[in-house]
């Protein structure tokens, strides 16, 4: 047995009521995001002094004291708390260079506020602070563990959903004694150094023709008007839906890959250098390889397995996988090549996944 943290999604639904709560709340935590972003920013430009968690959340209790700002007090306290620490966890990440600088909330952007406690599902409904009544949930799986904080969010779509995370005691999958090779790209998205195949179903690219349909429509609407509104609903609609698909075949890859090796080699790729050449970003973007990786990393944690990490600056596609011969000449275009010292035939991405 071994204790890891799982999230369980489910849709809500709030009435009419419920939803002007929320978007108060909404509101509320991305008023305090932004007013302590802006508030640290000034004050290491002018004064040349970091402000902390603390300072901010002192300075929020004075606040709600305020004629002008009492307002907050209809919100949970404890979710303002929640969104002052996500901005000092930001703010010290990026000095840590881990992340890039935290940008400010938008409201049109997809919404979400943490409930730390006080979180239960009774009767259907969840029951957070500040919502008496309960708001309907639609349960469709057990949730296991103990019940530690939530995060509810309402997609650009229009759609709630509260994300509920668990202490829960995983058992892992059984060892195998296996080792594997995995070398990623955008033809494919794995090869394994077994010969296995992940193929990249390149949703993206599926869906393109449909996207610059809803992209051009939503030009022609007027800016402001109900139909624009209308609009980009229907087109994020369509980016939901990619990112959807995208996400369950990664976790499908992933978890397959977990539990039939215990120790898995992948390349240390700069995913985000590769997105700023404009003729592979889109490629790149579609197959989603950080995403992919970071789900073989949590996965390898919770079952006990051990993910390696490879130089990237080593030449696993130019290195002749069976005399080690190294071919200076190999290019991007080059999807097969015949070692000059062995003979051996090579498929570029088979033999990078092999060494």
């Amino acid at each position: 047995m071994k204790v890891i943290h799982k999230s369980y999604k489910f849709k809500i639904a709030p009435d009419n009521e419920q939803k002007k709560l929320l978007v108060k709340h909404f509101g509320a935590c991305r008023f305090v995001f932004n007013r302590y972003l802006n508030n640290r920013k000034e004050t290491q430009l002018e004064e040349k002094k970091s402000l902390n968690y603390y300072d901010n959340a002192n300075d929020l209790t004075l606040l709600k004291k305020e004629e002008q700002f009492v307002w907050l007090k209809e919100i949970n306290s404890q979710s303002l708390q929640s969104s002052l620490r996500n901005l000092d966890t930001s703010y010290n990440n990026f000095f840590r260079k881990q992340t890039e600088f935290p940008r400010f909330k938008n409201k049109f952007d997809r919404q979400s506020f943490t409930v730390p406690q006080s979180v239960y599902i009774e009767d259907g409904k969840l029951q957070i602070p500040k919502f008496k009544k309960g708001i309907e949930i639609n349960v469709h799986r057990e949730i296991e563990g103990k019940l530690l904080f939530a995060t509810i969010s309402k997609s650009t779509t229009g759609i709630y959903y509260v994300s509920i995370t668990c202490e829960v005691e995983h058992i892992p999958f059984e060892k195998t004694n296996s080792k594997i090779g995995i070398d990623t790209g955008i033809k494919d998205l794995a090869i394994l150094s077994d010969g296995k195949v992940y193929e990249n179903i390149k949703t993206l690219k599926t869906n393109l023709k449909k996207l610059k349909y809803e992209q051009r429509q939503l030009s022609k609407k007027t800016k402001g008007s109900n139909s624009r509104l209308k609009q980009k609903s229907k087109l994020a609609t369509v980016y939901e839906k990619v990112t959807n698909i995208r996400k369950d075949y990664l976790h499908k890859v992933s978890t397959e890959i977990i539990k039939n090796h215990d120790v898995i080699c992948i390349e240390d790729l700069a995913v985000k250098n590769m997105m700023k050449n404009h003729k592979l970003a889109q490629a790149f973007s579609d197959v989603s390889l950080g995403a992919f990786y970071t789900m073989l990393r949590y996965k390898a944690n919770w079952n006990n397995k051990t993910v390696v990490k490879i130089d990237r600056f080593f030449p696993s596609s130019k290195t002749c996988s069976n005399c080690n011969y190294i071919n200076q000449d190999l290019t991007l275009k080059d999807r097969e090549w015949t070692c000059q010292s062995c003979n051996t035939v090579h498929n570029r991405d088979f033999n990078a996944s092999i060494n």
